[in-house]
């Protein structure tokens, strides 16, 4: 949770027992849960309305979905996660990885002037 670790919330309970003192810590740790709370209902709300106004094939989405690095990890993951199906040169269909075969004495390798 926001890459907050156990010694980062002592430090931060340590100061809020000095600064707040302890008489009023349990009232600001009431506020503080309460403002999470709504902070959560406004969120879930908002996915809610949009997964409405989108329809029903936009019904799964998540918000986190909308992140572009997350949609672009889950695209590259997908592509990995597939096989591949190639054609051989006997015209039939294989599974795996295309295998690169040696040139042939004088065969030039393949250019792609638009490459370059």
């Amino acid at each position: 949770m926001f890459g907050i670790g156990l010694p980062e919330l002592a430090v931060i309970a340590f100061i809020a027992v000095l600064v707040l003192g302890p008489e009023k810590l349990p009232d600001f740790a009431r506020q503080a849960g309460r403002f999470v709370r709504e902070a959560k209902k406004l969120a879930d709300g908002a996915r809610d309305q949009l997964r409405a106004e989108l329809g029903p094939e936009y019904a799964d989405l998540e918000l986190r979905d909308l992140d572009p690095r997350a949609f672009v990890r889950k695209q590259i993951n997908e592509m990995i996660a597939e096989e591949d199906i190639l054609v051989g040169e006997d015209g039939k269909l294989h599974q795996g990885t295309p295998r690169q075969r040696p040139l042939r004495p004088g065969e030039k390798p393949p250019y792609d002037s638009d490459a370059t």
